[in-house]
């Protein structure tokens, strides 16, 4: 069994008391940011193995590769076997059970992160619905043994948590693919508002860049015409008028610092500082220069 001496948190000696086989492998680098890898392993539990009524205080998935158990959480209970995935959730009481005849064998992954519960959620999965059935068993099995690889990069721990930290993205989004029904991609109402959303993301990442609404218009596969009702529609203005929003909004922001006013019309899409300061004197009913004043007052 690999258990490194870092393994303090509460409650992981749990994952690897009562088990005929385990492994846990700790990310050599104390990180935090949007989504960290703590630990990964495997474990055999023995026949009747319990674990709860408690609250972890990290993400934890469990994924069985094969046997049977049962796991509980918000009173609802769960029966699982090879293929199926349950969540726990930071805070929230759980506990978990081998089955007596036939325990399970599962891999895990403990993480944190700001985003941790945003994107299970877009991924479907939630304190409602923890559990994801019947996922690809070898890709899951391949995506956990490439992130435990990951964590055995001890000299380099940095090394470690980034590549640590791409392998588990790419185990949620399996997760995700197994889940689709659930997901909020799926949920949304429609091919029209996707595509309204890819065209507003796509804005508001490239507003900086000369943006052809009849180009744009055209790689949604849409004509012109089309594209200009849908966002009247749903946000009241045409794509110009959304895009130029955008621009003047950022370069509120720009002026608020020392760049000068060439380098923030570059910064949100022209190139010729006299006709932004036109378009800003539109949008703000002052020139850039005045608006920036007015602030440092």
């Amino acid at each position: 069994m690999l258990l490194s001496k870092q393994l303090k948190m509460r409650g992981a000696a749990d994952s690897v008391m009562e088990h005929t086989a385990t492994e846990v492998l700790v990310n050599p680098h104390s990180g935090s940011g949007e989504l960290t890898v703590m630990f990964s392993g495997w474990g055999h539990p023995v026949p009747g193995h319990k674990i709860g009524p408690k609250v972890h205080e990290y993400f934890l998935i469990h994924t069985v590769l094969e046997g049977e158990g049962a796991f509980e959480l918000l009173d609802k209970a769960y029966s699982l076997s090879a293929g199926d995935t349950f969540v726990i959730f930071p805070d929230r009481v759980v506990k978990y059970e081998a089955n007596d005849a036939t325990p399970w064998k599962y891999l895990w992954v403990g993480f944190t992160g700001t985003c941790g519960s945003d994107i299970l959620a877009g991924l479907g999965i939630t304190p409602e619905t923890p559990v994801v059935y019947k996922s690809n068993l070898p890709k899951l099995e391949s995506l956990y043994r490439g992130l435990r690889q990951s964590l055995q990069i001890v000299d380099h721990p940095f090394l470690a948590d980034l590549e640590a930290g791409g392998k588990l993205r790419l185990l949620l989004s399996e997760l995700g693919s197994g889940n689709v029904n659930r997901s909020a991609e799926t949920r949304k109402p429609g091919k029209s508002n996707r595509q309204l959303d890819l065209a507003i993301r796509l804005m508001m990442v490239q507003y900086s860049q000369p943006i052809s609404i009849d180009q744009l218009a055209k790689s949604l596969g849409y004509h012109r015409a089309h594209l200009c009702r849908l966002f009247k529609e749903e946000t009241g203005l045409s794509p110009w008028q959304y895009l130029h929003k955008i621009r003047m909004e950022k370069a509120e922001e720009l002026l608020a610092g020392d760049f000068t006013i060439a380098q923030v019309a570059a910064s949100v899409g022209y190139n010729d500082p006299l006709f932004f300061t036109r378009q800003f004197r539109k949008w703000k009913g002052m020139p850039p220069t005045e608006f920036r004043e007015r602030q440092d007052s």
